[in-house]
């Protein structure tokens, strides 16, 4: 009989690790490394069985694709891909420390013209955008062997360059990894009523709900996406995540963040240049991120409830893989894989593609990459085509 467990407060769809029959156990598996140290915490969840005739998600799944599965994670663990290599990420680190104290070398030697606090804010929000790759990666655990130590690494990360909270990333990242693209339930989609993706588009026209002129968002997404981003969404509920949430500790990080900033750059700009610098380095990080963030996976499909199986394939893509593309996304141009196997150290996901991609073909499964700009022009043509769907929706409902 099937254990019947009470839903994670992270939101992760699964919570049967001891069921090794059950494709549940491989979703499970996916975030935790060490199963025998998290299997503790599940007794107090367990509120039943479920006989065998009983419904279940798990029943009708295709046996042999899940066979095949977890024969590629045995392999990848044969292969030791789920070890980190420190010298990368030790380079990783010091890169993003390099451009921190690049820019303020600009400042200091430049002066405070145009053309010197132009190059110190782009160089500070390419370090900003590396920071959110490297905190995502300790997010996962997939930088140190032991979770405590990632998980106080991305707390330094995420607070102290950064200015955000660690355990707000994770509560909305989670649910994104639990069901990516699904309307209501993964946060990166869920950006209506300003932008309308996929099945949101008909569900708004339908109720004659008309906020934005939608069949005009793929023109004023460059307006308004990049700032509304990281200057209004993350920012505010950051802030708020950190206060209803009483997470004083990353309250304590983030202000540690604005003061070193300030004191950085408030004798070379003042208070009111500091902030318009601190304004434009986000601005920019924003324009990064909302690029970054959406060709990747944002506009693939959307639904409504997540699907049986291949949601994954069916949710994400890949971009093709370069050392520019691998050094901007943070290796989540693999982002099947990294959906896949999410504990995995991003340094090995291109050897683990082919082996994914072999088992896609085996069992007749999408596997998409895009070149860079074609991921690009895609997002502009999704939002048009989710617009005009509003549109007829809205005008002949």
């Amino acid at each position: 009989m099937a254990k019947v467990l009470l839903p994670s407060t992270v939101g992760l769809c699964v919570l049967i690790a001891h069921m090794p029959l059950f494709p549940t156990q491989d979703a499970f598996h996916a975030f935790h490394q060490d199963l025998y140290f998290v299997r503790k915490f599940l007794k107090p969840l367990l509120i039943g069985e479920l006989a065998p005739g009983e419904p279940s998600q798990d029943r009708g799944q295709n046996e042999q694709l899940i066979e095949d599965f977890r024969a590629l994670r045995r392999a990848a663990k044969d292969m030791k891909l789920f070890e980190a290599d420190p010298e990368f990420f030790s380079l990783v680190v010091g890169h993003i420390l390099l451009m921190e104290g690049l820019a303020w070398l600009v400042v200091y030697f430049l002066g405070t013209g145009w053309v010197p606090t132009i190059l110190a804010a782009v160089v500070l929000a390419i370090s900003q955008a590396q920071c959110w790759c490297l905190q995502h990666d300790l997010g996962h655990v997939s930088v140190f062997k032991k979770s405590r130590w990632n998980y106080v690494a991305q707390q330094f990360v995420m607070g102290q360059l950064k200015g955000f909270s660690a355990h707000w990333w994770n509560f909305r990242h989670f649910q994104h990894h639990s069901k990516p693209n699904v309307f209501h339930k993964d946060p990166d989609v869920t950006v209506a009523p300003v932008f309308l993706l996929g099945e949101s588009s008909v569900e708004y026209g339908k109720k004659k709900r008309r906020y934005l002129p939608y069949n005009h968002q793929h023109q004023y997404f460059f307006l308004i996406g990049p700032p509304l981003l990281t200057l209004v969404n993350f920012e505010v509920e950051n802030l708020a995540y950190m206060l209803v949430c009483m997470k004083w500790a990353d309250l304590v990080w983030a202000l540690s963040f604005y003061i070193r900033f300030f004191s950085s750059y408030v004798p070379f700009y003042g208070i009111s240049g500091t902030l318009l610098l601190f304004t434009s380095v986000r601005y920019e990080l924003s324009g990064l991120m909302c690029w970054f963030h959406t060709f990747i996976h944002s506009f693939i499909h959307s639904f409504h409830s997540p699907c049986p199986q291949g949601l994954t394939l069916e949710a994400t893509c890949n971009v093709e893989q370069s050392l520019f593309n691998d050094w901007f996304s943070g290796h989540l141009n693999f982002q099947i894989e990294h959906h896949l196997f999410p504990t995995m150290p991003r340094h090995n996901y291109h050897k683990i593609a082919p082996l994914v991609k072999a088992l896609c073909a085996k069992h007749g499964l999408n596997y998409e990459v895009k070149p860079f700009l074609r991921a690009l022009v895609d997002i502009i043509g999704s939002l048009k085509k989710s617009g005009d769907a509003w549109l007829e929706a809205y005008l002949h409902q």
